[in-house]
Parts: structure tokens; C-alpha cells; sequence
């Protein structure tokens, strides 16, 4: 019998370090919000969108760099190396008096934190070599980051009762501590990556996209919820501080509402997906956010009232909600995409293509914010939002099953995998089984057979 997931001594060390830095990691992110507004005023949506762009362009352009040569370094003292530089960075944040420190300062946290997931990410095969453990493992990474979303704010809403913002930072610094403990407690093997892998694993994910109809539509997702998640961690601040008139711990409580609305909709996702299957939750999702958006809009040119609070968590909430059921269906739609051995590849190629998404509408919030207003800045991300989700809508097929019936021409496949075909021609074959972009598989079947 498999063990549980949690027996295995080294993930569970790993994992709690990455739930430390992830947490770590939310609070800078209430806390970068705040300080932008210090140091701005009026103008910290264009300090955050510049700021989170720089963050963008990192994981863009170092994740998938780090994630080919993660196997050719020592990976235990190298996520040691990357927590102790994030840590040492947020700890400087507080001293912080210039916002040209902000952009140094983040460009260099966020190529820490670029180089460090594809690397935990690559660990999580060797020591987890069986396959079911491994994909709960996954399932684990996305739930940790989800119930950060919410946990974050609301730890940050508590002690900005107390305490300055600039504390927060501090807490961070502890986090990235706790993980550097976390991480030299664990044993964790290096591997040896052969000659001609490094520029495989950069193409690899992204020839699977390219080929599947549906991780094709989920890049018109990855755009939904980057128009939609901008408000959100663009222009809370500006929004909560200026226009509602909100504390510092108000701008924590609307980053909760919104985590909140992911976390009811994880928790209670399961079982839909079982019945309805991914791609009508996921065009749900871009239906929500969409509404999100609209509300949004309309919130924003609404009259001033004691309303307008509780109509602003709703909308977070709302935004967070069509974010979760985005979200949390991802990884059985790249797991299900692809075979085992190539799922580390896919997975990267994930994490660079849904932040290249964050990389367009991060600066165009930010900018936008500031020399236009919030009407024109969210009717702008609800028209990418739409164009996303028609997007998704078209190169996802609403007829996706998961084994396809195709044929395939005596001579140009591995013979083994042909054991169970029927001969329908002088050389070719038909068969059904799980369908997915490989060696013997390298486009997509555009027959359909009965």
C-alpha cells in the first residue's frame, strides 16, 4: 500500500518550507502595497504595476533558464542560497525611503523566487518516484498557494491593528528564516541532467501547449484571470485608501475578501469537477470574473455612500471566487495533458505562460490607473478579460474526452504500442486510449471515429 503523501519525511519538510515562504511571501505583498502608497501617495498604482512587471519579466525570462539547469546544480544548497537572499531583500524593504529602491530591490527578490519554484518543483519527482504521490504533491503546491491568498491578508489585517505595515517585512524575514531551516533539514538528491536536456526542457512544455486543444484554450484563461486579478493586486491600495477611505487594515480586509472567495470555491470544487469536468467549470470561472469586472465598473462610477464598502468586498470576493474556479482545475488539465515523465516540463511552461498573461495587464492596470481612473483602467481589463475567454472558448472543443479513437501508419510508431489496434488499411492501424501529445503522438487527431 502507498503511504500517505505527509509520511514521506523530506516532502514534508520541503513542503512546509515552501508554506513558510509562501506565507512570508503574502505578507510582503500587503506590505509592498502599503509602502508603495508612503512613498506615492496617489501614484502607488503606477509604483505596483511597475513593480509587479519587474516581478513578471522575472519569472518569465529566469524560470524557465533556472528550471533547464536546476539539475545541473546542487539543489539543497542552492534553495538554501535563494531563501537567504529573499530573506535578506525583504528585511532591507523597510529602509526603504526612494521608490527607484522599490524596482532594485524587487527585481532582485523576484529573480530569487523565479529561480527557486522550478527548482523545488524538480526535486518533487526524486523524492516522490511514486506517481500518485507525486500528483497529490501537486495538488498540495496549488492548495498551499490558494489558502495563502487568504490567510495572508487576514494576518496582515490582524497585526496592522497593532502594529506598522513595516513590520510586516519582518515577518517576512522570519518565514524565509524558518524555510532556510526547513530546507538543510531535508535530504535532498541532486540528479545528473544528460547532454541536449537543458534545451529540451525549455521546449518541451511549450510544444504540448502548442498541440492540445485544450491547454491552447488555457491560455485564454491564463489571460481572464490576469485581467481581473490586476484590480486586485494593482489597485487595492489606491482604491481602499483614496476612494473608500480605508486604514491600513482595511486594505488587508479587502485582499481577504478576495482570498476568501477563492478558498469557498476550492473547498468546494471536487465534487463538481467530477460531475461536470474542467472545461465548464473554467468557462464558469471566466463568466464570473467577467461579472467581477463589470461590477467593478460599475462601482466606480457610482455615487459616494457607506454602501460602497460592502459592495467593494463583494466584488474582491466575486473576483476571487471566478479566480478559484479557474485555478483550481489547472492541474488535472495539465496533468491529464500529458505523460508522467513530461508533466515537470508542462507544469514550467504553465508557470511562464500564465505570468506572461500577468506581464501584459500588470503595467496597463498600473499606468492606466493613474493617468485615467479606475472606470476606464477596469473597462480596459474587461475587455481583454473577454477577448481571453473567447479565446479559450474557441480552441478548447467542447467535446474533449480523454481517450481518442486514431490511426496510425504501420512504420512511423514504436510496433509495441499497436497491440491492440485493428488493421483498417495495407498499413494502417486503429486503436483508442488516453490521448496525449508524445513521441508516437506529436499532433493532435482532427478525425473522430465512431
Amino acid at each position: 500500500m502507498t503511504s500517505t503523501l505527509f509520511a514521506h519525511r523530506d516532502y514534508r519538510l520541503l513542503f512546509t518550507a515552501q508554506v513558510a515562504a509562501l506565507f512570508g511571501t503574502g505578507l510582503t505583498t500587503v506590505a509592498l502595497g502599503l509602502l508603495a502608497y508612503e512613498l506615492a501617495g496617489g501614484n502607488a498604482a503606477i509604483v505596483l504595476g511597475t513593480a509587479l512587471t519587474l516581478k513578471m519579466i522575472a519569472y518569465v525570462t529566469v524560470a524557465p533558464i533556472a528550471g533547464a539547469y536546476a539539475g545541473k546544480l546542487p539543489r539543497r544548497q542552492f534553495l538554501v542560497a535563494l531563501n537567504a537572499i529573499r530573506g535578506a531583500i525583504v528585511l532591507a524593504l523597510p529602509f526603504v525611503d526612494q521608490i527607484w529602491q522599490i524596482y532594485v530591490l524587487i527585481t532582485l527578490l523576484q529573480i530569487a523566487s523565479a529561480a527557486y519554484t522550478p527548482t523545488y518543483q524538480a526535486v518533487l519527482p526524486d523524492i516522490l518516484p511514486d506517481e500518485r504521490d507525486y500528483t497529490r504533491a501537486l495538488s498540495a503546491a496549488q492548495l498551499a498557494a490558494t489558502m495563502e491568498t487568504l490567510l495572508s491578508p487576514m494576518l496582515a489585517a490582524l497585526a496592522l491593528s497593532v502594529i506598522s505595515f513595516h513590520w510586516l517585512f519582518v515577518g517576512t524575514g522570519i518565514g524565509f528564516a524558518v524555510s532556510v531551516a526547513l530546507v538543510l533539514a531535508a535530504h535532498i538528491p541532486n540528479a545528473a541532467v544528460g547532454a541536449g536536456a537543458i534545451t529540451e526542457r525549455l521546449a518541451a512544455g511549450l510544444r504540448l501547449f502548442a498541440a492540445t486543444p485544450r491547454l491552447r484554450g488555457l491560455l485564454g484563461l491564463n489571460l481572464v484571470v490576469a485581467a481581473a486579478g490586476s484590480v486586485v493586486m494593482v489597485n487595492t491600495v489606491n482604491y481602499a485608501r483614496d476612494v473608500l477611505g480605508a486604514s491600513q487594515s482595511g486594505v488587508a480586509l479587502l485582499l481577504a475578501a478576495n482570498g476568501l472567495g477563492t478558498m469557498l470555491v476550492a473547498l468546494t470544487l471536487p465534487r463538481v469537477l467530477e460531475r461536470r469536468g474542467e472545461r465548464p467549470v473554467m468557462l464558469t470561472g471566466a463568466a464570473v470574473l467577467a461579472a467581477g469586472l463589470t461590477s467593478a465598473i460599475a462601482l466606480s462610477i457610482a455615487g459616494s455612500g457607506d454602501w460602497r464598502w460592502a459592495a467593494a468586498l463583494t466584488v474582491w470576493a466575486l473576483i476571487g471566487a471566478g479566480t478559484g474556479l479557474i485555478l483550481t482545475p489547472t492541474g488535472r488539465v495539465l496533468r491529464r495533458s500529458a505523460r508522467p515523465e513530461d508533466r515537470p516540463a508542462l507544469f514550467a511552461a504553465q508557470f511562464s505562460l500564465s505570468h506572461l498573461a500577468w506581464l501584459i495587464t500588470y503595467p496597463i492596470t498600473g499606468w492606466l490607473a493613474t493617468t485615467a481612473g479606475f472606470t476606464t483602467t477596469w473597462a480596459t481589463l474587461a475587455v481583454i478579460a473577454a477577448l481571453g475567454a473567447a479565446a479559450a472558448v474557441r480552441l478548447w472543443p467542447r467535446h474533449d474526452p480523454a481517450e481518442i479513437t486514431h490511426t496510425h501508419e504501420l512504420g512511423t510508431v514504436d510496433p509495441a504500442i499497436l497491440a491492440d489496434a485493428v488493421k483498417v488499411g495495407p498499413r494502417h492501424y486503429r486503436h483508442t486510449h488516453t490521448y496525449v501529445i508524445d513521441p508516437d503522438h506529436p499532433r493532435w487527431p482532427t478525425t473522430a471515429y465512431a
